[in-house]
């Protein structure tokens, strides 16, 4: 009977549109709009809460240029300086107060550059401030800023749970693209940890439509109650401009860096203490996983959180705290943005069966110090700067190595840098004598020799190189 009905009142529906009462019907069904707000959809509200915390940022700075005269022998005969020349270079980018302050947000690529460089932040009412840098990070591609004003209270944008967004909330993206002035552009989250894009150290994105051209780095990604959920860092272009593929890093990342500036300068990182890798899809068979998915520890470093928390060689890490890791670069996101105090739960596969771990959070230990020691001299690493490795100074680096001696940078045109040695080169042997400590390689170096022999561990490769002195 009720299948009856309903046929009967489809059949009478069509009888009055076939009748020519098929506009009466339909009007009927419609209410004519009484107010503005039932016509028009806006992101306007959205806007006006979010704009005015959204800011360009101008970088002015001196860049050296070599000539053709820049040459190992012109420098011997008229000075390091010949041959080099020095010319002004401006860069835009856009950021986002992030506190009453004028605590402002940008991307690292932004200012990169001379420490010595004039940074300038405009606001979006044309009111121009000078600003310091806090804090730069390059592994995040991060660094905060503080705009030089102690009477005024600037607006700013709160930080939303980037962790709650989900694809197909609608985003708003804020900035200063191509340097016209402040532009906001409408999209949705179209994909979420996006982990193999080579941007930086913290392989996590939130993928958006909304349009990000150059200039929009460092802009503000909000969502429709006006937080910030992400900052807006790079783009997939075979161009140059926006091709519907945006990347911006998530707010909780964004915030633990905030947090270190604020605490003193230095980004304080969660230490696993221990290293982890991909798992492809054997590996997944083998575990009985039904897709290549997790994190497979490969070591545990005796006297770390992980050595403590019970983690073991061949486990996969599935989750931390209930999140679902995708593969190391998931896990190096949801590990690191959960501090540095209390624990963290992860559920782990070992022979099987799932179980979870309690992890405690704490900072990688800088034991032994550091003893920072510039090298001199006509030797292989004059020029380099070395420190003693500890479990610190190689999670700065992103190094699995723990122990020995290990290049921090190289001075620009030093030997070191023209002979190949790099940043994260490990010296193990000078001469056939080991190099334990910072002290015994700048002993060693001071002997002098015709011939050097260096022994290097470079990416969990050895390299033997023979220079003649």
């Amino acid at each position: 009977m009720k299948i009856a009905r309903t046929f009967r009142a489809v059949l009478v529906i069509g009888l009055l549109a076939g009748s020519g009462l098929e506009s009466a019907f339909a009007q009927a069904l419609k209410k004519v709009p009484e107010t503005r707000d039932q016509v028009t959809y806006s992101y306007a509200p959205v806007v006006k809460l979010a704009a005015p915390a959204v800011v360009n940022v101008y970088v002015h700075q001196r860049v050296r240029r070599d000539s053709a005269f820049n040459n190992p022998i012109f420098e011997e005969f008229f000075g390091r300086e010949f041959g080099h020349s020095e010319r002004a270079q401006n860069s835009l980018g856009s950021g986002v107060i992030v506190m009453p302050s004028g605590v402002v947000v940008t991307n690292n690529h932004v200012i990169q550059g001379d420490t010595g460089a004039e940074i300038k932040v405009a606001l979006s009412d044309a009111r121009e401030f000078d600003a310091k840098v806090l804090l730069k990070d390059e592994r995040t591609d991060l660094a905060v800023l503080q705009i030089k004003s102690s009477d005024i209270e600037f607006p700013y944008v709160s930080f939303a749970d980037a962790d709650l967004l989900e694809v197909g909330d609608q985003v708003l993206a804020i900035g200063n693209p191509f340097g016209v002035g402040q532009t906001v552009t409408s999209g949705i989250v179209s994909a979420l940890a996006r982990t193999r894009l080579g941007i930086s150290d913290y392989q996590f994105f939130i993928q958006t439509d909304a349009a990000i051209n150059p200039g929009n780095s460092g802009g503000a990604l909000v969502d429709m109650q006006g937080r910030l959920v992400g900052i807006n860092t790079a783009i997939f272009s075979k161009s140059g401009g926006s091709q519907g593929i945006g990347f911006a890093i998530p707010a909780n990342m964004v915030k633990l860096i905030v947090e270190s500036a604020s605490q003193g300068g230095t980004v304080r990182r969660p230490w696993l203490g221990a290293s982890l890798a991909e798992v492809n899809s054997q590996i997944a068979n083998a575990a009985g996983l039904d897709r290549a998915s997790g994190a497979l520890v490969s070591e545990v470093f005796d006297g770390g959180p992980a050595a403590s928390g019970g983690l073991r060689a061949g486990d996969i890490v599935v989750s931390v705290e209930g999140k679902d890791v995708s593969d190391p670069n998931a896990f190096a996101y949801r590990f690191t943005t959960r501090g540095t105090s209390g624990e963290v739960e992860l559920e782990v596969l070992r022979a099987g069966t799932r179980r979870k771990l309690s992890v405690p959070l704490k900072v990688a230990p800088e034991t032994p110090p550091r003893d920072l020691r510039d090298v001199s001299g006509n030797n292989p690493l004059g020029g380099a700067k070395v420190a003693n490795l500890s479990p610190a100074v190689a999670d700065e680096l992103s190094i699995a190595e723990t122990k020995g001696v290990v290049v921090v940078e190289t001075e620009a045109y030093s030997i070191a840098r023209r002979v190949g040695v790099k940043p994260g080169d490990i010296i193990s042997e000078i001469n056939g004598e080991k190099v334990d400590t910072t002290k015994n390689l700048e002993k060693l170096v001071g002997k002098g020799a015709r011939v050097w022999r260096v022994t290097i561990k470079r990416g969990g490769q050895t390299i033997r190189t023979v220079i003649a002195g």
